[in-house]
């Protein structure tokens, strides 16, 4: 049975580490108490997207233990998360460091706001792979060989899946939110590119700008049914 809303407070799920940080910090996973899981679910690659860390919480919270069914990485970029910034602390925007066919080792540049110029500029790593951010992930993934993962982002406010698996089009039904085959513009080095070179299914989920409650309402209940395993049947 599933906590009531009184019991939102702490976090009582046991993580495990399955790396650090480039400033030491433990990466933590949270798994199923027994199965193994098919599915994980991450937020917080881009630190300054933190709230995906706060809904995927929510959700994590609002689980018995043996309710959890997938894997969750609250935030894979905990020192970006604690600095407020997209990148980890060393500068490199981790979801342009995966070693990639279309890595590039030109600065990358984004807008921290709608309707500013795209003129921030991060670096992509000193060679491709080079953060122990993008190593802890990419070894965790080889051992656990998740059959989908969910990564949530913001704000572009939309699902990202090249496939329209059928995930895809029912989370895009009940958020609200298009669904399209990529985010329009080239991700060089980006986790998403390294996962379909692997043939690991992906989806990218973007949330939208909008008030922090409004986004509770819409997207923790699609966050909770993604952990206790009701899309399972749906993967292929």
């Amino acid at each position: 049975m599933s906590h009531s809303l009184s019991e939102y407070g702490p976090l009582t799920h046991k993580p495990r580490g399955y790396g650090f940080s480039e400033k030491g910090s433990v990466l933590e996973i949270y798994e199923p108490l027994s199965d193994s899981p098919q599915i994980l679910i991450m937020g917080s690659i881009h630190g300054d997207e933190s709230l995906s860390t706060v809904l995927l919480s929510e959700s994590l919270r609002s689980l018995q233990a043996h309710e959890l069914k997938s894997s969750i990485i609250l935030a894979a970029n905990p020192d970006g998360v604690l600095a407020g910034t997209r990148c980890n602390s060393r500068g490199v925007d981790l979801n342009r460091n995966y070693p990639t066919n279309n890595w590039s080792p030109d600065p990358v540049y984004y807008r921290n706001r709608p309707g500013t110029s795209q003129n921030i500029a991060l670096s992509p790593g000193d060679v491709a792979g080079s953060e122990t951010e993008t190593k802890a992930l990419i070894k965790l993934i080889q051992d656990t060989k998740p059959k989908l993962i969910v990564s949530i982002h913001g704000f572009l406010g939309c699902i990202d899946d090249p496939h329209a698996s059928p995930i895809a089009k029912d989370i895009a039904l009940r958020s609200g939110l298009e669904l399209v085959p990529d985010v329009g513009y080239a991700t060089p080095g980006s986790f998403g590119s390294w996962c379909k070179e692997q043939d690991i299914p992906i989806i990218t989920y973007e949330l939208p700008s909008q008030d922090i409650t409004e986004m509770k309402h819409v997207h923790t209940p699609i966050l909770k049914d993604l952990c206790t395993g009701h899309y399972h049947k749906m993967l292929v």
